[in-house]
Order: C-alpha cells, then sequence, then structure tokens
C-alpha cells in the first residue's frame, strides 16, 4: 500500500537530490528517509534507485515512479479540498437577493435560528435570482414576486430624500414622472431598487457610490436627493432630510422567500409599512 507521507518524500528526494536534505525539510533522521524508500521500493516492488558506496540516486523507473507521485499527490489534494468543501457547503447557506433590506432581515433571522451557519449571499437582478433558484445553485432566494412555494416576507415602500431646502421637499408626495430628470446619489447593490430607478427615470443622472460610509458623507454634504425606504428610515437613516413617498405601484414592494432550509418559518410579520 502506497503511504502519501512517504511519496511526498521521494518526490522532496527527487528534487532536492540527498536523503539528508529531506531529512531536514521533513524534521526527521536520515535513517528514516533511507527506510521510507525502501518501503516505497517494497510498495511498487521495483527498485526504484541506484545505489552506490556513499550515493543513492533515482533510476529510470524512480523518475517515472516521482512523476506518478506527484500526479497521486495533486490528486490527493485536490480530493481532500472536495471532502472539505463540500463539508462546509453543508454548514453554509447561500441565498440570492432581489434587495438589501430583505437581505438584512433575513440574515438576522438566520443568525438566531442557526448561529454557526456560514451564510454567503449576493444582491443580484431578478432574472439572476430565479435562475440561480431553478439550477439549485441557491438555498433561498429573495424575489419581488411569488414563485412555487414562495412566502410573503416583507414590504417595503420607496421615498425620495432630499435637504430641506430642495424643490421637492415641499411635495406631501411623487410620482416617478414627477422627478425624471433630477439627479440622484446612488448606492450600488440595490438590485431590484436599481434597475426601478434607472427604468423609471430614463433621464436622471445618477451619481454612483460604492462605498457605505462615503456615501452617507455625500448625502451629509450635498443638495443631491437621494432615496431611501421605510426600511431604512426605520434604521435612522438621514434624519436631517425630508423623505417624501412615492406612489408609484413599483416603488411599494413586497418580498418573497422561498427556501430549501428546513427549520426556518417565513411570514409576512416583518411587514415595514406597519411599523413605518
Amino acid at each position: 500500500m502506497l503511504d502519501l507521507y512517504e511519496l511526498r518524500q521521494l518526490v522532496a528526494f527527487a528534487d532536492l537530490g540527498t536523503l539528508s536534505r529531506v531529512a531536514e525539510e521533513f524534521h526527521i533522521s536520515t535513517p528514516s528517509v533511507t527506510r521510507s524508500m525502501q518501503h516505497l521500493e517494497d510498495a511498487f516492488g521495483v527498485a526504484l534507485f541506484t545505489r552506490g558506496k556513499n550515493r543513492i540516486e533515482l533510476n529510470k523507473t524512480g523518475e517515472e515512479a516521482v512523476e506518478v507521485s506527484r500526479r497521486l499527490l495533486q490528486e490527493a489534494r485536490k480530493s481532500v479540498q472536495q471532502v472539505q468543501d463540500f463539508d462546509q457547503r453543508q454548514r453554509t447557506i447561500v441565498i440570492r437577493s432581489c434587495a438589501p433590506a430583505p437581505l438584512w432581515e433575513l440574515q438576522q433571522k438566520l443568525n438566531i435560528l442557526q448561529p454557526g451557519t456560514i451564510v454567503s449571499s449576493v444582491i443580484c437582478q431578478n432574472d439572476e435570482v430565479l435562475a440561480a433558484w431553478e439550477d439549485g445553485s441557491c438555498d433561498i432566494a429573495i424575489l419581488p414576486f411569488p414563485v412555487e412555494g414562495a412566502k410573503a416576507f416583507m414590504r417595503e415602500n420607496l421615498f425620495v430624500c432630499v435637504p430641506p431646502g430642495h424643490d421637492l421637499a415641499k411635495y406631501h408626495s411623487l410620482t416617478c414622472t414627477e422627478i425624471n430628470g433630477f439627479n440622484f446619489l446612488l448606492r450600488t447593490e440595490l438590485g431590484f431598487w436599481d434597475t426601478f430607478c434607472r427604468e423609471k427615470m430614463p433621464a436622471s443622472k445618477f451619481l454612483v457610490q460604492p462605498d457605505p460610509v462615503v456615501f452617507d458623507e455625500l448625502v451629509n454634504a450635498s443638495s443631491l436627493p437621494c432615496f431611501t425606504t421605510d426600511y431604512g428610515m426605520l434604521q435612522g437613516n438621514y434624519p436631517d432630510r425630508v423623505n417624501i413617498p412615492l406612489t408609484d405601484a413599483e416603488a411599494h414592494a413586497t418580498f418573497y422567500v422561498v427556501s430549501r432550509v428546513s427549520g426556518i418559518a417565513f411570514s409576512d410579520k416583518h411587514n415595514i409599512s406597519e411599523h413605518a
């Protein structure tokens, strides 16, 4: 039976050239390396070395054994990694979400219900979320429309967020048609909301900022409008600004969750609009 530890020593001998250097590399004695080489010859059933009075060298068969050993060791590493990846996958919940707020709410729920579980999440467009759910590459999908097996999780409403002196601050409500053409600060990784803004306001320009800290600084220092939601308002976002609700039907989203994870129940008790 071939021993991987001894195969590593054989490869090291091919790379280093002497038994003593292999012994140093593996922090063992030279006689121990000698015994390992003898064990390998027994395991292969052939001579791997040409032995002289004070020298040992690989013969042609030994050189072939080294190449075989390299491949075996590489496959062994791959096999170990595959098992480790599989084990981690059993403890990982993969989420694809169409928007940030329901993802944050769901992650908090998972932290309570399944502590220690690794959560891998990505915010993406609706079609990408749906594709990931259908091909089985995610365990939980969050969408702004129901699919088979999905349950309503939470609702979220979009607001225009402006400084008190802004021209839009005097309105009690707005439509996308009325704000189309204004320039906005916009966060990245908004998924569904990003698509909504760009499609409903084609004449507007968006100053996109990926860093949340920098984005908040820009909001506080700038007169440009941005967007928030009733969820964001509950978190205390931008208290010095005026928040005007958008009345477009698409500005009121109900998010649905469909899950393959057992032991997690979903309902729309997280209905944000009830608490706004």
